[in-house]
């Protein structure tokens, strides 16, 4: 039997503040164990937590940014859960009164657009991390994380293919960059997501029972998870069994999903107001005051990238994925009025050495400016576009401008008419056939004789104009 696939998506998005949710402690990544904590953040008695005032901003201009309703009236409550990483006993999350609720984005769905929903965003605190070392029969844990700032975003059952998925992930992934309330690093743990998925006939109203997906840190291997559990339940289903509502972890060593925990429902946690915490009340005003600042976002400015400059809507999309790059590259179009080519070497060249280097482009060697510089040079004839390939990485390592790397190297290409007239004789007097063959009308020749005054010249000749020169010559 066909099974339609139906796919909600959670995600815990780490907010790019200073601090914690509830205390002071600071929210780096990566420092020693237990460094950043606090009476607070690891729940020692008589500790009390006051909300972080940066992060409910964030939470706004998100929830804007994602076409939500913000509630005016914000209450925290307490997710009553035991495991060691969660020193309370229970985390401080939203339940009844989310911050941010009736939202949506738009997604490339085929050749069609494809509205996903979101239902709630909502502001909590993390849990620690567990570290099991391998030979031991003991596990560690890490409480620096414990009490960072979330912002949990939960969609409807809208998706219907990994690839909606994939989509969904990186379109929500751009915006929160855009807005620099999270760095959207997966492997680093600060753009987690699960997604949930099931099976139904087709033209069956009831969803299926779903099974929820955890322990994924790439968009690769939540594709991967998706496709792997829709053949596993369609098995399962086609076989007579039944799907069992349950939390699965990905296993990417054996690219299968593992039963970690059967699937909790919400009154399973005892969700109650947290009494430490006043209701939280956001005056419309305030919050109004924030969709003024809120950047032109991703998908507005790839159309405007079309619509402006010209450029392809792919070249566009992969442009606007980064703030960073979509700013780079109008400040090049500022300076230098050929955005394809402006485009070319930003998808191209950079891009191949901020990869190489593990570098964003807000910290390229290369500015706009000395990209532009680069690129007026090949425009005007002084180098070839193969120089100007070649001294690029150079450049992009040394940091030196392109006209002190060309001098260095002798690289200036020759235009002078004089000095390429010479050359030319040179190739004539050496290649007498092929002068005669292309007066008899072997037009083909030409390229062969091209390539003769090129190799004479070292390279540096000027091929616009050795054929320029060539085809006057031949044809006296």
């Amino acid at each position: 039997m066909a099974y339609e696939v139906v796919i909600g998506v959670e995600v815990h998005a780490q907010l790019r503040t200073k601090s914690k949710m509830f205390c002071g402690c600071g929210a780096m990544f990566g420092r020693s164990a237990n460094s950043q904590t606090c009476p607070v953040c690891l729940g020692l008695p008589g500790s009390l937590p006051v909300i972080n005032r940066t992060a409910v901003e964030m939470a706004v201009r998100a929830g804007l940014a994602l076409n939500c309703t913000i509630g005016e009236q914000n209450r925290f409550a307490r997710k009553n859960y035991f495991y060691p990483d969660l020193p309370k006993g229970y985390q401080i999350s939203q339940y009844e009164s989310p911050i941010c609720e009736h939202g949506w984005i738009e997604i490339a769905a085929g050749d069609a657009k494809k509205r996903v929903r979101i239902r709630r965003a909502h502001l909590e605190e993390d849990a620690g991390k567990n570290i099991h070392e391998t030979g031991t029969s003991s596990s560690l844990v890490d409480l620096n994380r414990a009490g960072t700032p979330l912002l949990e975003i939960v969609t409807e059952p809208d998706m219907r293919s990994a690839e909606e998925v994939i989509a969904y992930l990186k379109g929500l992934r751009d915006i929160l960059m855009y807005l620099e309330v999270c760095d959207g690093n997966m492997e680093e743990g600060s753009f987690r997501c699960e997604p949930n998925l099931s099976l139904r006939p087709f033209g069956q109203q009831e969803f299926g029972t779903k099974v929820e997906l955890k322990n994924i840190n790439s968009f690769k291997f939540v594709k991967d998870a998706i496709e792997y559990e829709i053949k596993r339940q369609s098995k399962v289903l086609n076989d007579g069994g039944k799907i069992q509502q349950e939390t699965r972890l990905w296993n990417i060593d054996r690219g299968e999903t593992a039963v970690m925990r059967s699937k909790e429902e919400a009154h399973d946690y005892r969700y109650f107001p947290d009494p430490d915490l006043v209701p939280l009340k956001l005056e419309k005003e305030w919050t109004d005051g924030f969709r003024s600042s809120l950047p032109e976002l991703p998908a507005t400015r790839a159309t405007r990238f079309v619509a402006e400059y010209g450029i392809p809507e792919y070249d566009a999309g992969v442009l606007t994925a980064s703030r960073g790059m979509a700013d780079y590259f109008e400040a090049g179009v500022k300076l230098f009025n050929q955005p394809k080519t402006v485009s070319n070497w930003i998808m191209g060249e950079l891009s191949r050495e901020l990869n190489n280097s593990v570098t964003d482009i807000s910290a390229s060697p290369v500015s706009p400016e000395r990209l532009v510089d680069l690129l007026r040079m090949v425009d005007s004839g002084t180098i070839s576009l193969k120089v100007a390939r070649e001294i690029f990485p150079e450049m992009y390592g040394s940091g030196k401008a392109p006209e002190l790397l060309v001098q260095e190297k002798g690289l200036m290409q020759v235009s002078d008419e004089a000095a390429l007239g010479k050359i030319i004789d040179d190739v004539f007097a050496k290649n007498p056939m092929q002068v005669t063959q292309f007066k008899e009308g072997k037009q083909q020749v030409l390229g062969f004789l091209v390539g003769q005054v090129m190799k004479a010249s070292g390279g540096k000749a000027n091929p616009g104009k050795v054929n320029e020169l060539l085809k006057k010559k031949l044809s006296g």
